[in-house]
């Protein structure tokens, strides 16, 4: 019996879209869970076939990807735009994402007059 529609592993597809550099990245990105088919976590054999809807977890964010077109071996800059359809929202502008200051390595813990300085610029000045 054959299948109408082709299918191609998800790791394959995946790496053959320049999404992972290599095909055991993208394996190993599956076995850890940051790889989801329509939803449900995907093991790295999970076939993927056109109209699929993939979330990647890359970096702390989503890359949320439509299948387009199957394919197994990796390919040209020009013919991904034509296998995958990228729907990923664009980052927050840097201005909306909450500063968090950073203490030199090695530095140690903070002191008695650093954790007040701290307080005061929290907004919290305790007396």
């Amino acid at each position: 019996m054959t299948d109408a529609t082709p299918t191609a592993r998800v790791d394959a597809w995946l790496w053959a879209i320049r999404v992972y550099k290599t095909r055991s990245a993208a394996t190993t990105a599956c076995r850890a869970g940051h790889v989801r088919v329509n939803g449900e976590r995907a093991k790295a054999a999970q076939p993927v076939r056109p109209g699929d809807e993939l979330r990647v977890r890359i970096q702390g964010f989503d890359r949320i990807l439509v299948v387009k077109k199957t394919i197994a071996k990796r390919v040209g800059a020009a013919l991904v735009a034509e296998a995958a359809d990228d729907r990923t929202p664009p980052p927050p502008p840097r201005e909306s994402t909450p500063f968090v200051p950073v203490r030199d390595r090695g530095a140690g813990r903070p002191t008695k007059r650093d954790r007040r300085e701290i307080e005061k610029l929290r907004g919290r000045d305790v007396d």
